[in-house]
């Protein structure tokens, strides 16, 4: 494998300590409005995340896309992977693990097999949606950041695996890779760097289980999307049985923005082991859900409040809360006052940051209702490979099921806790673990409302706990409902 000369490497050094055409704003320009310094204009990575711009490559380079990425790239890769650690990013993915040492684990020598960066973009994490927005709206950034962090990996091509919902999506990231190819950012000498570089673009057939990496390189490789037993790694032994490293595509699409404004500008946001900024995806009982980028460590009332304006009934109707996608423990009202958004704070709080998908509940939610689809779809989305998986999701929605309707026995409740523990972490991947998680923050939160449900089934209104669209208009889909809805659908009359 051929690594660029560092000739021009202590030329460039300069250059890339320097800041960009854009000024940078520095912490003390930020108004305190609620003791937190919130991100600025200046400091945002993602400029174009509400398609104000186009996303083609002409309005890329003008929003500062491939500036200095060949002088990146001849500072050479250990340069790049230190710089990344010194940044402090985390996997944006859900698992949160140390972004520059993960890259550091592909051999730096060949044994004859090339090496791979594979990205994860199979989005399925129910709330979760902030990787689309960088697909279809600023998908050279993904495409910068799969050539340096390619690079830096010592990797021979990368693959995109995108969820096949994303069809519009897939559209616009494949025309981006076209145009790349076009202008000499991939191919043969990619940026004029003397390093040759390609991209694959592989579209899923939506399976959620192909979000975890062994199964998705299974997919990849045309078998079906089961996850391999670990060792050996993905680094040892991954895609083709080549040395692979899967990432995120937010994880990728932000790297070049901190190797051109440097470490320790990306380091300045968040608190200690939860630096940088992310992109939080916001939905639920807000009034504006949308997708924003924010500093790491906000506080979750001051995310909500500052820029989805709110709870729709304000702040004292908040019941419940899901901070970083379905596969996370709920927060109560309380835990929302006061959670940081970040890993460790999150996690002390019995819940975590996963995906940062933002799910605001108010007091009109059933919760137990709530928790028992989102059981339902992990027992749909199990690969059936490992029995605590395949036959306890089953279990639990069966169980919630009853409980939802009060149709169900006080001693339940601690086997509801039992089957979930008998779950967690006795399966190959994580999703076990997903589908526990869920159910053991509803107990741990809202076992009192299962006790009431169960004391006096008749005295809970399903109707008035029944979602109803947004516009406010009655529901019309009962025929559906009643044909495929298996009686766990509550229809408002």
């Amino acid at each position: 494998m051929m690594i660029l000369s560092s000739t021009a490497a202590r030329a460039t050094a300069k250059a890339l300590s320097r800041p960009g055409s854009r000024a940078l704003a520095s912490q003390a320009e930020h108004n305190l409005t609620s003791g937190f310094n919130f991100l600025s204009d200046q400091d945002r990575i993602f400029t174009n995340l509400y398609g104000e711009q186009d996303w083609r490559l002409p309005d890329a380079i003008k929003r500062g896309d491939y500036h200095l990425t060949k002088e990146i790239m001849c500072m050479g890769p250990d340069w790049i992977i230190q710089e990344i650690k010194d940044s402090g990013l985390r996997g944006r993915g859900g698992a949160g693990f140390p972004s520059g040492l993960k890259w550091s684990f592909m051999p730096k020598e060949t044994d004859g097999r090339p090496s791979f960066l594979v990205v994860n973009a199979d989005e399925s994490e129910p709330g979760t949606c902030k990787d689309r927005e960088i697909m279809r709206k600023d998908p050279h950034k993904l495409i910068e950041g799969c050539i340096l962090a390619g690079y830096a990996m010592r990797a021979r091509a990368a693959y995109i695996y995108i969820r096949g919902e994303y069809f519009n999506e897939a559209v616009v990231l494949d025309e981006a890779i076209h145009e790349a190819y076009a202008a000499g950012l991939l191919g043969k000498n990619a940026c004029g760097s003397g390093y040759d570089y390609d991209i694959y673009l592989h579209r899923g057939a939506g399976a959620y289980i192909c979000g975890e990496e062994t199964a998705l390189i299974e997919s990849l490789e045309g078998k079906q999307g089961k996850p391999r037993l670990k060792p050996p790694f993905p680094a040892g032994v991954g895609l083709f049985g080549c040395p692979s490293t899967v990432t995120n595509v937010e994880t990728v699409a932000v790297a070049p923005t901190i190797l051109r404004r440097g470490a320790s500008w990306f380091a300045s946001f968040g608190n200690e082991n939860n630096r940088g900024t992310k992109l939080f995806a916001i939905s639920g009982h807000v009034k504006n859900p949308m997708v924003v980028e924010e500093s790491m460590s906000i506080p979750l009332r001051d995310l909500i409040d500052k820029h989805c304006g709110g709870m729709r009934n304000g702040w004292e109707s908040v019941q419940a809360c899901i901070p970083g996608g379905s596969s996370v423990p709920v927060l109560n009202k309380d835990q929302c006052g006061e959670a940081l958004m970040e890993f460790d704070d999150l996690r002390a709080k019995g819940s975590g940051l996963g995906t940062a998908a933002v799910t605001m509940f108010d007091n009109t939610v059933d919760m137990v209702g709530a928790i028992r689809r989102l059981s339902h779809f992990y027992k749909h989305e199990s690969c059936g490979q490992c029995t605590p998986c395949r036959e306890g999701t089953g279990w639990l929605e069966d169980i919630l099921i009853r409980m939802e309707k009060g149709d169900a026995d006080k001693r339940e409740i601690p086997m509801l806790e039992e089957i979930s523990r008998q779950i967690e972490g006795h399966t190959i991947c994580a999703l076990g673990d997903a589908a526990a998680w869920p159910v053991q923050g509803l107990l741990r939160h809202f076992k009192k409302d299962i006790e009431d449900r169960i004391d006096n089934p008749k005295g809970f209104d399903h109707e008035a706990a029944f979602q109803k669209a947004w516009s406010g208009d009655p529901f019309d889909n009962n025929a559906w409902t009643k044909e495929h809805g298996d009686g766990k659908t509550y229809a408002a009359a």
